[in-house]
């Protein structure tokens, strides 16, 4: 567990999920995919059971190579950062990184502390050595925080996600650590 100050001082904990966190997890990414098209999923579309989020809390808390950074203020899930690994041999070294925030506590600098933490999470667990992510290639602000962060441009996937009647690119980036 971790306290850390946004930009405008707020202080939030960040801290490993629990399996008594299911529930709440499952709402937050509920609500969150209808705040932003930005997202790979929309409200309601995160179809998970409280028993298969508890297993999926066990499994990252038991993994060398998996993360799950939970950001509460007053106990209250408003931001989530995962580090997700293969297990096989061959790409047990690669994370791919997503983070998830609360439209109300965008613009704050956490995005930033999340994408340290995670980074920082990496470096020390022995294993990582590349971080991967996608980002839609129309959100420039969260692509500056990943090139501010150290992060590289590696590729484009054309027509990647569907919206309304309308496609959109995915860049493709990695930070080699």
């Amino acid at each position: 567990m971790k306290t850390v100050l946004t930009k405008n001082n707020l202080s939030v904990v960040l801290r490993s999920p629990k399996e008594s966190d299911a529930k709440e997890i499952i709402g937050f990414y509920n609500i969150v995919g209808g705040e932003t098209t930005y997202l790979s999923f929309g409200a309601g579309e995160y179809k998970v059971s409280a028993q298969q989020q508890e297993s999926a809390i066990t499994s990252v808390n038991e993994s060398d190579n998996n993360t799950m950074i939970l950001a509460t203020i007053d106990d209250k899930i408003i931001a989530i950062g995962t580090i997700s690994s293969n297990q096989k041999k061959k790409g047990k070294h690669v994370g791919e990184l997503g983070i998830v925030i609360k439209e109300e506590y965008c613009n704050l600098g956490l995005g930033k502390i999340m994408m340290d933490e995670l980074i920082d999470w990496c470096k020390s667990n022995g294993i990582t050595t590349r971080i991967s992510l996608s980002v839609r290639k129309d959100n420039p602000r969260a692509i500056q925080l990943y090139k501010n962060c150290g992060f590289e441009e590696e590729g484009i996937q054309k027509n990647e996600t569907y919206i309304d009647g309308e496609y959109f690119d995915i860049v493709l980036m990695g930070l080699i650590l």
